[in-house]
């Protein structure tokens, strides 16, 4: 499972950038491609966040779709894996969100 070590590397980082400050809420985007599972960070960001300033603060995950563009046709498609195909049946298609993971922001006191 590496979702355990990605969120050590978020408390980690959280953790430095509150400079001692108790954290109330962090905000993560997760791309449906990324290959990151969010219930499993949820899972281990209680974990890691013991005794730390993250300890007791709440994790909001926002989940980023997947989504294609066309390289035929220019058209931006859902995408629910890194491959697909395009309506105009190309199968050529750029994933132009849905791999994120971004610590988007957090709250301190």
């Amino acid at each position: 499972m590496h979702e355990l070590g990605i969120t050590r590397n978020i408390v980690s980082i959280c953790s430095e950038q509150a400079h001692g400050r108790k954290v109330i809420r962090v905000r993560l985007e997760v791309g449906l491609l990324s290959g990151v599972v969010p219930d499993s960070i949820r899972f281990c960001f209680d974990v890691c966040s013991q005794g730390t300033a993250l300890e007791g603060a709440d994790l909001e995950v926002l989940e980023i779709p997947g989504e294609g563009e066309c390289r035929s046709c220019g058209k931006r498609v859902p995408l629910r894996q890194v491959f697909g195909h395009c309506p105009c049946g190309a199968g050529d298609l750029i994933c132009v969100a849905g791999k994120e993971l971004n610590i988007k922001d957090m709250e301190v006191q």
